[in-house]
């Protein structure tokens, strides 16, 4: 699916205005001039400036082209069933990431969403699980061990290592 750049302009930024609004919020540092909303505010300032340009872009552009099509266009591949279940899979498995990963835990969550993803692109299901399986593992030690990030653990909370 391809937006137009009206509608990408946009987004971006009443993104940005929203992030400008929202830091400033955060908390002043005693004896300093900047506080912890200074970059964010600049990343904020700065996604507005490009949204505004593009929308202004954009909207140059459609007013010298009158007939350049929908503000929505869908790519070829859409009428794919196989591209198509492949794009849900992957929409699929982030949900339920973001649904299950506290109840179920980061490894048990990692192994099903590697293999969903990894059947979707014709791995051989043998082959998908060992690897799932595996990388799950590999970046659960990665990431709760070599760089101490708290990953929930879910049902296998009574073998947390």
């Amino acid at each position: 699916m391809k937006l137009d750049d009206v509608v990408w302009g946009v987004l971006l930024a009443v993104l940005g205005g929203a992030l400008l609004v929202h830091v400033q919020g955060f908390p002043t540092i005693p004896g300093q001039h900047v506080g912890a909303g200074l970059f964010p505010g600049l990343v904020g300032a700065g996604l507005t400036a490009c949204g505004l340009i593009l929308l202004a872009r954009a909207l140059a552009a459609r007013a010298r082209l009158a007939s350049r099509g929908g503000w929505i266009r869908l790519p070829d591949w859409t009428g794919s069933a196989r591209h198509t279940a492949g794009f849900g899979v992957v929409i699929g498995v982030n949900l339920l990431y973001l649904l299950a990963v506290d109840r179920l835990g980061f490894v048990l969550t990692g192994i099903v969403y590697l293999a969903a993803l990894m059947l979707v692109l014709r791995v051989r299901p043998l082959r998908a699980v060992v690897l799932a399986v595996v990388l799950t593992l590999a970046i659960h030690f990665c990431f709760y061990k070599l760089l101490r990030v708290p990953l929930p653990w879910g049902l296998l909370q009574s073998i947390a290592w």
